[in-house]
């Protein structure tokens, strides 16, 4: 008849749910014929991916293992589990190989963010072990790919999202001092777009020492419990918890082929040696000879050319990115226009405020001025009222001068006329004393006694002494007394002679100038103007009218070509290491701003207590922060710890593997 449809009336359909770092696939109808390359197809054409090679689907088997799904066998014959809410089956859209370096490989935008948010998932997990610097270094990418630059209009930083939790209990620091030095770095990145921010994320985390690998429990032929890690460098064996350190290490280079026979896998060198181990789950050894030849066969591929899609989805990206580049400078320029808008709209805003803090100024001053009047307007009526006393008490007092001038007056006559009356009777004195001597020249002998009296009455004296001085009346008031003493001229001749000092002194200036300096001529510079170049440049060569010129041969493009491939490789070199030595300079720089701060050993981890897997992650841990500060005090990285690995021949690695 034929073959039975899924999509038959008696038949239940079967869905598929695939989570993806960036959304959820719900519902996705799938045959009971479909391989895992179906359904992985389907996926990528759905999310739009070109690059598929980088990733897988994995599922949890009945042992709650996670397995990858294989491509060449169908879905239903392997060991995938049902979703008992709803009977489907549930896949992880991952990254399944890494490339060796993030920035030359990765080709297409979404290939890269998907890279990018399961790498910052593996490091908040703490899956993937990264030290703490470089974790604040990581954390102010993030947060540049996810809010742009470092703004106040951005809200607090979530810790959770952006650094992991042994991180955060490892140091004796707040949360606003994480923040604080996350937010110090992201201001540096000012600038950079989504884009940029997750490649220079990507260039740090490929530096981390278990960065692309994965781990898997393997035991060798002594039963030592051992972990085979896979990477896009080659294979390394791992002991205890040490997820860091190799021992040891073998290049896909020295590989030749790798093998499962009989539950075992047989791994053969370049020199013939061989190295058999087996996997403790057996459930897992089809997931890694899956991750040992693809991971294997894509190291080859990247030393082969660029196939046609690569190239095409190369030069798209190309493309983009200039497009990119031309919509960033616009971008930049209206950024910076709107900063200029903005800061002129603050420096208006300032003036406004400026001009109002001076309105109000102005405002108080007016009043306090009004009040000032108002207190000289009451001054001043008490003022005019006191001017008005005063002039009553100054015409009161006029009065009183007048009147005591008057009495002065009056005075002065009374005291004249008093001294007319006693000069009169002076001289009515003088005339009786005269008349009385010519009466008693008889009697002069009789009257002695009466005389002696009378002598002692009238001073004979006092009155030579008036007649001595002829200049001076006998008699005189106070006025002319008064007048006498002011006319003695010893006083203004003292007077004249105390002020007898020089008026003018005079002080010698210069009447002429010290001449100017003249500047000496300047020299003529005409021949140093006239020198000119007059060399023509050289002509191209020109073949005579009877020649052919030959064909060009295609060996000179060719070597051309290479030489250009050999500068751009150069360039990128020195870019390489360039951003080597600034992110070892961060590293540096962030290491030594939070060293101090660093607990004691013996503290435990918050929230980690209560799970005997968190104790072992808290172990494992602090086993790789110990091997980690090893290795920066002894100036190892990542690739030099891997070429120590590989010391010795590869026959000596693996006895060295089979004696472990």
């Amino acid at each position: 008849m034929g073959g039975f449809s899924i999509f038959s009336r008696n038949s239940k359909p079967i869905y598929a749910k695939v989570s993806t770092m960036d959304a959820d696939l719900e519902k996705i109808v799938i045959e009971k014929t479909w391989t895992g390359r179906h359904l992985f197809e389907a996926v990528c054409r759905i999310i739009g991916l070109r690059e598929t090679w980088y990733f897988g689907l994995q599922y949890t088997n009945k042992k709650n293992i996670p397995c990858w799904l294989q491509n060449d066998k169908t879905i239903c014959g392997q060991d995938v589990q049902k979703d008992p809410s709803d009977a489907s089956f549930h896949f992880l859209f991952l990254v399944k190989f890494y490339p060796e370096d993030v920035e030359p490989e990765i080709i297409l935008d979404v290939t890269r963010h998907l890279f990018f948010l399961q790498i910052r998932e593996a490091i908040l997990s703490m899956n993937l072990y990264c030290s703490p610097e470089a974790s604040v270094l990581l954390a102010s990418f993030a947060v540049q790919a996810m809010h742009g630059d470092c703004t106040d209009e951005v809200g607090p930083i979530d810790l959770d999202k952006h650094l992991p939790k042994s991180v955060i209990d490892q140091y004796d620091m707040s949360a606003d001092m994480w923040r604080d030095r996350i937010k110090r770095w992201w201001s540096r990145n000012a600038g950079q777009s989504r884009e940029e921010a997750e490649l220079e994320y990507l260039r740090v985390a490929q530096d981390l020492e278990m960065y692309g690998i994965l781990y898997y429990p393997i035991c060798n032929n002594k039963e030592t419990d051992l972990h085979l890690g896979i990477s896009a460098q080659g294979l390394g064996i791992y002991k205890g918890v040490n997820r860091i350190t190799p021992r040891p290490f073998f290049s896909w280079s020295e590989i030749k082929n790798i093998q499962f026979k009989s539950r075992k896998f047989h791994m053969k060198t370049v020199d013939k040696s061989t190295i058999s181990f087996r996997s403790r789950e057996t459930s897992i050894d089809s997931s890694i000879l899956d991750l040992c030849i693809g991971t294997h066969n894509l190291y080859l591929r990247r030393r082969q050319p660029d196939t046609l899609e690569v190239q095409q989805m190369r030069s798209q990206a190309k493309e983009d990115k200039q497009r990119r580049s031309v919509e960033q400078a616009k971008i930049a320029l209206e950024r910076k226009e709107r900063q200029q808008m903005e800061k002129e709209c603050k420096e208006l805003k300032q003036q406004v405020e400026l001009m109002t803090m001076e309105l109000m100024k102005a405002q108080e001053s007016v009043r306090k001025a009004e009040e000032a009047n108002d207190q000289l307007a009451e001054k001043a009526r008490h003022s005019e009222h006191e001017t008005l006393m005063l002039y009553k008490q100054k015409s009161e007092v006029e009065a009183e001068c007048n009147r005591l001038s008057m009495n002065n007056m009056k005075s002065e006559e009374a005291l004249l006329r008093m001294e007319r009356k006693a000069r009169e009777a002076e001289i009515l004195a003088k005339q009786m004393s005269m008349s009385l001597a010519d009466v008693s020249l008889d009697a002069n002998r009789k009257m002695t006694q009466y005389s002696s009296q009378t002598a002692l009455v009238i001073d004979p004296n006092w009155h030579q002494q008036h007649q001595g001085h002829p200049g001076m009346p006998s008699t005189g008031s106070y006025h002319q007394l008064q007048s006498l003493e002011n006319s003695h001229p010893s006083s203004q001749q003292m007077m004249s002679r105390s002020l007898n000092m020089p008026s003018t002194f005079s002080s010698p200036i210069p009447s002429n100038p010290p001449p100017n300096l003249q500047n000496p001529p300047l020299q003529n510079s005409q021949n140093s103007q006239n020198i000119q170049n007059s060399q023509n440049p050289k002509a191209p060569p020109t073949y005579g009218s009877g020649l052919i010129v030959p064909p060009p041969d295609p060996s000179i493009s060719q070597i051309f070509e290479q030489q250009t491939i050999l500068m751009e490789l150069e360039k990128s070199r020195n870019e390489y290491e360039k951003r080597a030595r600034i992110f070892k300079e961060h590293l540096e720089e962030l290491r030594g701003d939070i060293d101090g701060l660093k607990r004691d050993e013996n503290v435990t981890v918050g929230g980690q207590n209560g799970t005997q897997n968190g104790t072992q992650t808290i172990q494992q841990h602090r086993e790789h922060d110990a091997i980690h500060a090893q290795n920066v005090a002894q100036g190892f990285d990542k690739f030099t710890t891997m070429r120590m690995s590989m010391r010795g021949t590869p026959r000596q690695r693996a006895q060295a593997f089979d004696g472990m």
